[in-house]
């Protein structure tokens, strides 16, 4: 007799992280607590670039990341791992880069996929596969941001980096979030209200 697998099989996502610090431990929070609400349908996988991996240690995320994910990869180039074809071939749901540093936005603005995230999130917008963004540089402004030391920090938000988030938004199967508190609501509407 063969026994029965009762086991759900669970949706993935794929969480891109860039190397921005801005509000980086509330990311990590977030997906935290949205990986134990839909532990029981959803798979959330971490990729994180180059930079991302330097920002995580600066704000000692890293081991936090490993524990409460069961897949973290860091770059080893644009195409290792291998996120491009794996959106491509639709083995996740969507692609989220949470935070998005303006690097980053200004890469895919301009179609240039030359890091992981920016080649992943190019290959799937050509493969109809949605990808959802949250630049740390939404609109013009100044903001204070924590350093790691917990220090705050002014920064300007510049109007060319601003003008490359308006550029985003008019992609098709792009999706620009405002802020990290907008995360959630993507997950309500892709796979249902939890507990």
């Amino acid at each position: 007799m063969s026994k029965i697998n009762s086991e759900v099989k669970k949706r993935k996502v794929a969480w891109g992280i860039s190397g921005a610090g801005d509000r980086i431990a509330e990311y990590v929070q977030i997906m935290k607590e949205l990986q134990k609400e839909y532990e029981d349908s959803v798979d959330i996988q971490v990729f994180v670039s180059k930079a991302g991996e330097t920002v995580l240690g600066f704000y000692n995320l890293e081991n936090d990341l490993k524990h409460s994910f069961s897949k973290v990869m860091v770059e080893a180039n644009a195409n290792s791992p291998f996120l491009a074809a794996w959106m491509q071939m639709h083995k996740y749901e969507f692609l989220l880069i949470a935070p998005a540093s303006s690097n980053t936005v200004a890469k895919i603005a301009y179609g240039i996929g030359d890091t992981m995230l920016t080649n992943a999130a190019s290959m799937s917008l050509k493969a109809f596969a949605p990808v959802y963004v949250v630049p740390v540089d939404f609109e013009k402004k100044t903001l204070v941001t924590k350093l790691p030391n917990g220090k705050d920090m002014k920064l300007r938000v510049r109007k060319e980096d601003s003008e490359n988030v308006r550029k985003l938004e008019q992609m098709e199967d792009m999706h620009v979030l405002s802020e990290p508190e907008r995360i959630p609501e993507v997950f309500k509407e892709w796979f249902g209200q939890k507990k």
